[in-house]
């Protein structure tokens, strides 16, 4: 699942979420210098973001079509898995991975980006949490369970949409805590909202990587069963996103 989000590059660049401004301000002000390693960077949607706030990144990307994308848009990208990347010596003021470091053995990891720091550099991981609205949620929950019944990602709706993560945060901060180089784990968080009309949301809905690798028959069914729940709320509606941070600095 990790390398199926290539299947189609130009449309994870166009549909994904860029992140919070104030969030790459934030981890830019925190780092003691511009040279950023972007882990799993895929099209380059965050790698843009810290370019335009003056940093120079290296992208680290596992899937050959998402490189050659974030390639056609001036980024430097070596295609290899974070563990299997080869630093060659070279170090950073941050490392950062946007919805990506799930992908990564959390100690290992942790060990790696260390490896790859400067002192007082910054490890920084990042994810989009998304909660939409009820009747949006129990469609999706409810078509994914009967479509894909065997995937490995659970579906079902939250009562709050950061509480799923809070396990995978927890033990990002672990690994960042026993790999034994970085100060205390922090983590961030920024909420904000995005309007979505209905073709915009079945646009993305693709992306997902519990979707990727389905049949062309099985994504129709799923985006229709999806559709036909936001036409009923009248054709669009907000989505609640907060993206969280998980970060600590290099001893």
């Amino acid at each position: 699942m990790a390398e199926s989000f290539g299947v189609d590059a130009e449309r994870y660049d166009r549909t994904r979420p860029p992140y919070p401004d104030a969030m790459v301000e934030r981890i830019v002000t925190a780092c003691p210098g511009p040279d950023v390693l972007d882990v799993g960077c895929g099209t380059g949607i965050a790698a843009r973001q810290f370019r335009a706030a003056g940093c120079t990144v290296l992208g680290v990307e596992p899937d050959a079509r998402m490189a050659d994308f974030a390639r056609r848009a001036g980024f430097e990208v070596e295609v290899a898995t974070f563990e299997a990347w080869d630093p060659a010596g070279r170090t950073f003021d941050a490392v950062v991975a946007g919805t990506a470091w799930h992908w990564i053995d959390p100690v290992a990891g942790a060990a790696k980006a260390a490896g790859a720091l400067r002192p007082g550099g910054r490890l920084a991981l990042f994810w989009h949490v998304f909660e939409p609205p009820a009747a949006v949620a129990e469609a999706l929950a409810a078509v994914y369970r009967r479509v894909v019944p065997d995937s490995p990602i659970s579906f079902q709706p939250a009562t709050s949409s950061v509480d799923p993560y809070q396990g995978l945060f927890a033990k990002v901060a672990g690994g960042i805590r026993d790999a034994g180089a970085f100060g205390d784990p922090e983590e961030w968080r920024y909420d904000w909202q995005r309007f979505y009309t209905r073709d915009e949301w079945l646009d993305q809905l693709p992306t997902s990587g519990a979707l990727t690798w389905l049949p062309p028959d099985k994504l129709a069914e799923v985006l229709a069963d999806v559709g036909a729940a936001i036409d009923r709320m009248g054709g669009g509606f907000t989505m609640t996103y907060a993206t969280v941070v998980v970060t600590a600095a290099r001893a």
